[in-house]
Formats: C-alpha cells, structure tokens, sequence
C-alpha cells in the first residue's frame, strides 16, 4: 500500500493551483499531470520543457505522443494519463470537480481513486469537491487557496459599450459566430475559441486576443477549462446549454468557473451579461441576486455524487464486458455514468453478426479499444458505430494497411471550403491522428502519425486564417484603440502609391489632396475611417504640399482652365480685366492644408505659371499696349477685339476704319499684322500659344494641337482658322496666297484680267476648287478660258483671273451713289484709281 502523502488543493479559479503542481512536480525526480484539455497540456509541457529541457518531458493526448526516451516528466489528458502514472514520484489531477461531468466523469474518478505518485499525489479542483475528497480519499490533506483577485458583477453590456478585453461566452456555435460577426462590425472583430476548433487553431485565435490584435474573444464554455487568458471582464450571451440530454440553466458552479475567467494574479475581473443577446437564441440572459452573490463570494452547493463506471472490466466475452461496465458502484458517494459514446458503440456492434466472431480475451480487449475511438466528427452514436465497424474490418485481423491510412489522410489533405467545411475535416482528421496513436494498430504509425498532424496542421492554419477574414477587421480594432489618442501618436502615413495606412492598414488614398475613404469599407466603418484620417490628413497633406512646392512640377499642368496636378486641381483660373495672368483660387481641398503649407504651394503655383505664360508674350503685350494712353483710343480699341479674338479678328470687325495711319507702324511694332481679310498676330498662331490658350480656359472655340497648315472643314472651326471651300486654312498662310494674288496683279501692269499660278495654295495643301474658294473671300475670280477650237492643236488657253473687291460688286447690285474721295492711306485707295481708269 501507497502512504505518500495525498494533498487536495480546493479553489475557485485563478488562486494558482495549476503553477502550484507545476513547482512541485519540478521538485521531484519524476512526474506526471492529468489535464481536461489537451491544449491545457500542451500550454503546461511547453513550461516544464523550459524548466527541464525538452529530452525530460513527454506529452501524451489522444492525438499526439511525444515520447523522448527516459523522459521523466509526464503532461498529458485524463483519458491519456496511466493508472498507475507510470510508477512516477509526483502525481497531480487537475479540474478534479469534473469527475461529476455526465460524459467524462467515470475517468476523473477512477484517476481521483488510483492515480498515486510515490512520493506525493495532488489533488487540484473546486471547493464544492472537498465532501466527495472526504468520502473517497479520507486521508487526503485538504488545503483552500483564495483566489487572488475579486471578482464583481456589472450587470448587462451592450455590445456597442463592451469593456476592452472582454470574453463573450455563448454556448453554440451558431450563437458564437452571430456576436463575434456584430464585434467585428462595431469592435473591430474578436477571437474565437471552442470545442470544436483543433488545440493549433485554439492557440492561435488566443493568440490573436493575447496579443492585442483584437480586445474582444467570443467562446464557448471550453474557455472555463483552465484557459490562461489576460480577460478583464466575461460577459454571458445565455445563460442555458445543452448538457447532451436536455436544455437546462447553468448551474453556480459552472457560471463561476466561467466567469473565474475575468481578472489574472493580482489584477480584480468583472462578469455580467450581453445586453440584447436574446432574440433568437432565447430570452435576454438575467442573473438572479443568489447567483451573483454565490459567483463573487465563491460559495457553492457542494458535489454529493461522483460519476463511476468499472474501469478494469473483464475481457471474457462482449456480454461480460458490456455487463461489468452496467455494474453500479459500491460506495454511496458514486453512481454509475451515463452510457457513454463508447458504450453505446460497443452496445450497438454487439448485436452486428460479425461479434460472434469476437472471442478469447485478446479480440474482446481490441475491440473495446475500438469502440473507445472518441467521436471526434460529433455525429451521433449510429454515424460514429459504422465508423468503428469498417475500422474493425481491419483491426480484428492484425493491422490497418498504411495505404488505406495514407489515402484517408490524403482525401482531408485540402483546405478549401468555408468555416464548417474545415472544421468537419479536422475532426476527421483528429480520429485519424487518435488511430495512428495507438502501438498495434497501424503499420509504419510513426510516419502515418506525422501525416496526420501536418495535414490537422496545415487544416489548423486555414482554418485560423478563415476565422480571422470573416471575424476580424483589423483595422476598425486598431482605430478603435487610437482614435481617443493625440493626433501624432497615430502611425498613420502616406505610401508612395498614396495609399493612407494605419499599422499597413489601408484607410483610403489621397488623390491630389483629397482623402477618398477606402471602397470596400461598409456604411458603419467609414465615419470612423474618416475620423481618424482627419487627425493625421493636415500633417501628411502639408509635408505633401510642400514636398511638391520644392520640386520641379514635371507633373503640374494646365488643363480646363485649372492648373492640375496627376489630373486633380489644384486651384482654378478666373481671368483679371486688363491683365493676362489670371488669378488663382485654391481648390477647395487645399483648405485642409495648414496655413503656411497652403501660401508656400500656392506661390509655387503662381511662379510656374508665370513660366508657362511666355508663349503668350505677343498678347501680353497687346495687354500693355491696351492701356498705354499714347496708343489713341482707335488703336486701344483694335487692340481690345485683338485681345477679345485671343490674337486675331476679321477686318470686318476690327473698326479699321477708324485707326489713324500713322498708328499702324505702333502696332506693327507689337506684332500686329494688318492683312487683307484678317488682322492677327502672327506667332500667336503657333501650336504653343494656342494650346496654352485652350488650356487657361481663355480660348474656348476648338483647339487644333499642331495649328496644321489645312485641315477638313467644319461648322465651327478651331482659332486662327479661315474657311476655304471643304477645307480651312490658318491665317497667316492665307495671307500669303492672298499676297502672291496681288503680287500677279501687280505683275499685269494695271490689266484688268491676269493669269494666277495656284502651285502656292496646291502646295500648302489646298485642294484646287477649295483654292479658288479661298482666293474668292478676297475678290478674286477666275474667268475660264474658252477651249481650243476643233481640230486645233497647241497647249490650252490658261484661265484668267480678274480682282472684283466686295465695294465693286456692290456697286454693281444697286445705283451708284456719288463718288467718294478715297480716305488717304485707306485699303481700297488702289481700289478707286482702278474704277477712275474704268
């Protein structure tokens, strides 16, 4: 008989009887620790390895062994632990109350009953389990632990003013997934954490709300199991579940154990429940006033029956078996468990033909094995006993073929699909991990083993990765955190791409100076987006503006009467009388910008037009010979429908009539050109002045870009243009077809008809008809020569051309009235010599 020490160490949760164990299993040369979870095991393993080196521990679940030779120190699940933990000094059962859980309990009790270290044995748990310690282990020494830190209920939380670093809990899955779907859109997202999840997906989503990612974890009742979780408050979605048989009220102990979870070491937590969390998951969840005062004081109904079932059963046939796990217990204090899964599995292959084939004591102890196959996939007993059958196929004669394993594994090796996809595939792959486990079940297990852990690995990853995308929003959750905070202590900048980002987290871009919130954003996030980008956007926008007043401008243009910058304004053009620059008037984005920042680009903007202005230097200088007082007002008039025809007007509509002549050479001087229909300015007809023009908005008739010599005709037609026939040509060439027709007239000496020579006009690019055209807007007009008679030969007669100006043939529309002297220096003097020598 064992006489080393028992001691039960009763506590609510977070009084330290986990690093307790933990210390003193470390003191002794061996030991081992029943945990409820295999991730509270492996949480544990990785800090005794710390402490003794990976070589010294072992870790043993139902899907994962990791057995170094020697190993002295023992972390694994209950189900995992051995009977006699291995002959090991130290033994310790951790969350031994769960020896009253309806599914699990018959295996705490039988490891609370016989799990015995040499040296010394621990018994961790609640206080409510201290009258079943009494009963079942009178020698044990009973010693409570306070906890830390008080625990004070707050009442109901909406989920709009939930504290940070809270831990909702819900007790389904379809409940757990609507809260953290509602934090993600209000909160920035949350964790999530249940049973179903594997042990790496569980770490990881803790792993998430532990580092700060997230201020906010949605779980159900799993987190209760010992979970270490830095949780300032546990708010209760329901406060009903299903315990496998029916819908009840949790219990006090079990709102406890859960709320326990709020508040770490020294650190006081907080519990109450969801604000308008009924609805379709039942009635807003309410604490009555002896629950709350039960939690926070820690005073609960004590445990009067522990669950039993005959954990060395006889193997002598499957009715003998089937009847030593249906015994009921002896002691008072025990009753028998429920029937459980494997029970009911061993129940139902029992009356399968192929069990009269199971006999002797081997085959009997194989299948029961079998049949204690955990239901992973949570199917139900039908689902999960045909599973187990076509898994006895193989196992009642030898082994499992590892082509068989391997193509099993192989089918859940994808990770596609949604949520519950994934999910339904870690299950399955975890009872194959469970079935590699086993010493004499699998041929080559070590390597069938370590294809189902990578493939529940790479399962784990995507799953975590999917969980994240649907429940977390990272960037609401940081700006949720910072948007209180000054305006400098945000990391938000402003990327080459001029995307804004907070923590790489894309806000929206800046297009010029403009914020544009990001598109993908839903209505609920972008008031908040725009608020935090308006703490950082004067800053950021200013270095912007000045950045680009310091540079050359390559990209600043002109374009619609604005000047722009990758095709966004930055200040509009509103034309000054008397003055060629126009003056500028900020774009209304620029108003964000600070002060300084926005008078420094503005006077670089007013700099570079100043530079862009130079091809228009002939029409500033109409301007400033417009107000010259010494011009007279007739050539200040001409200068004016100049400067109002943007470098050209007709004769016509110049007033030419009125000028002086001694003011001609005046303008002549500033680049004026007084031609025979129009009068214009020359090099205003380059393409880049006329571009410019069009570009200020001051020129608003069509643009021709390259001010081509001819182009096709149109109704309206682009500036410093002249219709000719179906073509158009630009002025100043038209005056020189018209100058080469007077030159040929001169030529005639005084002959009424002369010949014209249109190789000028045909080789400028006018068609002939279109020459004549064109030649006809200044008086010209062919008379076409009569054809050689028949029958002679020699070259045709050329066409003659006679000069009729508009005032003869008017003359000749209507009785002519008395003569008129011709004004001295008039265009049409020549005109009147002509009709005297008429």
């Amino acid at each position: 008989m064992n006489d080393a020490p028992i001691k039960a160490v009763l506590g609510p949760t977070n009084t330290g009887k986990t690093h307790l164990a933990i210390e003193r299993m470390c003191a002794h040369s061996s030991g081992a620790i029943g945990f409820p979870l295999r991730l509270l095991a492996r949480e544990v393993y990785d800090r005794v390895v710390a402490i003794k080196g990976e070589k010294s521990v072992a870790l043993i679940t139902g899907e994962q062994r990791i057995e170094p030779p020697g190993a002295r120190y023992l972390c694994c699940t209950v189900e995992a632990m051995p009977r006699d933990a291995g002959e090991r000094a130290f033994v310790a059962l951790d969350e031994a109350q769960l020896s009253a859980d309806r599914e699990r309990g018959h295996v705490f009790t039988d490891r609370l009953l016989n799990a015995r270290g040499r040296e010394e044995t621990m018994i961790l748990g609640a206080a409510t389990l201290e009258p079943m310690v009494r009963a079942l282990v009178p020698r044990a020494e009973i010693s409570a632990r306070p906890r830390f830190s008080t625990l004070t209920h707050i009442g109901p939380r909406k989920l709009s003013r939930l504290p940070p670093r809270s831990a909702v809990v819900a007790f389904s899955s379809e409940a757990v997934y609507a809260v953290a779907e509602m934090l993600r859109r209000f909160r920035g997202g949350a964790a999530v954490v249940m049973g179903a999840l594997s042990p790496e997906t569980r770490n990881k989503q803790v792993e998430l709300f532990q580092n700060g990612d997230v201020d906010y974890i949605v779980a159900t009742d799993a987190i209760g199991m010992g979970l270490n979780l830095d949780v300032n408050h546990v708010a209760f979605a329901g406060l009903t579940k299903f315990d496998g048989v029916r819908m009840r009220r949790l219990h006090p102990a079990e709102m406890a154990q859960i709320a326990g979870r709020a508040g770490r070491h020294q650190r006081d937590g907080t519990f109450g429940t969801l604000a308008g969390a009924g609805g379709k998951f039942g009635p807003a969840p309410e604490f009555t006033e002896e629950e709350i005062y039960a939690i926070e004081e820690h005073r609960f109904a004590p445990i009067t029956k522990l669950f039993w079932r005959e954990a060395e059963p006889r193997f002598d046939s499957l009715a003998t078996l089937i009847a030593d796990l249906e015994t009921p217990p002896a002691h008072e204090a025990l009753r028998l468990a429920p029937e459980a899964i494997d029970l009911a599995t061993l129940k139902r292959l029992a009356e399968e033909p192929f069990a009269a084939t199971i006999r002797g004591h081997g085959k009997v102890r194989r299948f029961w094995e079998a049949c204690s196959l955990p239901d992973f996939r949570q199917r139900g007993p039908d689902v999960h006993a045909r599973f187990v059958a076509r898994l006895w196929q193989d196992l009642h004669e030898g082994y499992i073929g590892a082509d068989y394993v391997a193509a099993r594994i192989s089918e859940l090796d994808n990770t596609s699909g949604d949520i519950d996809t994934l999910q339904g595939r870690i299950a399955a792959i975890r009872s194959w991990a469970y079935i590699c486990q086993r010493p004499d079940w699998v041929l080559a297990r070590d390597e069938m083993a370590s294809r189902a852990r990578g493939v529940e690995a790479k399962l784990s990853d995507a799953l975590h990765a999917r969980l994240t995308e649907r429940f977390v929003n990272r960037r609401t959750a940081i700006l949720m955190k910072s948007l209180g905070q000054d305006a400098g202590l945000l990391p938000i900048a402003l990327d080459a791409e001029g995307v804004l980002r907070v923590e790489d987290e894309a806000l929206g871009h800046v297009e010029g100076f403009r914020f544009v919130v990001d598109q993908a954003a839903n209505h609920a996030d972008r008031k908040m987006l725009l608020a935090a980008a308006e703490k950082a956007l004067p800053r950021i926008l200013g270095e912007r503006a000045e950045a680009l007043a310091a540079s050359d401008m390559a990209e600043v243009e002109l374009s619609r009467g604005a000047i722009r910058w990758k095709s966004h304004m930055l200040a509009k053009l509103h034309p000054r009388d008397g003055q060629l620059k126009p003056e500028l008037e900020p774009a209304r984005e620029l108003a964000t910008l600070p002060e300084a920042s926005r008078k420094a680009l503005m006077a670089a903007l007013g700099t570079w037009l100043d530079g862009k202005l130079e091809p228009l230097e002939p029409l500033h200088r109409m301007h400033v010979a417009a107000t010259n007082p010494d011009a007279g007002s007739q050539a200040r008039a001409l200068l004016l429908n100049l400067i109002a025809g943007h470098g050209f007007v007709t004769r016509e509509k110049a007033g030419l009539e009125h000028l002086p002549k001694e003011m001609r050479p005046f303008l002549r001087k500033i680049g004026v050109t007084f031609g025979a229909l129009d009068i214009y300015s020359p090099l205003l007809l380059k393409p880049a002045p006329r571009q410019l023009l069009a570009a200020l908005g001051i020129d608003r008739r069509p643009l021709q870009d390259a001010m081509l010599p001819v182009i096709p005709d149109a109704k309206k037609l682009p500036s410093g243009y002249r219709h000719a026939g179906t073509q158009a040509i630009r002025l100043d060439l038209a005056e020189k077809i018209f100058r080469a027709a007077h030159d040929a007239r001169t030529k005639a000496g005084g002959k009424r008809r002369f010949a014209l020579d249109l190789a000028l006009p045909i080789s400028i690019g006018l068609e002939e008809k279109n020459a004549e055209r064109l030649l006809g807007q200044a008086g010209f007009r062919v008379q076409r020569a009569r054809p050689l008679a028949e029958g002679a030969f020699g070259p045709p007669r050329p066409d003659q051309w006679e000069w009729r100006p508009a005032a003869r043939r008017k003359q000749n529309q209507r009785p002519a009235p008395a003569p008129a002297k011709p004004r001295e220096g008039s265009a049409f003097a020549g005109l009147a010599d002509l009709m005297k020598q008429g």
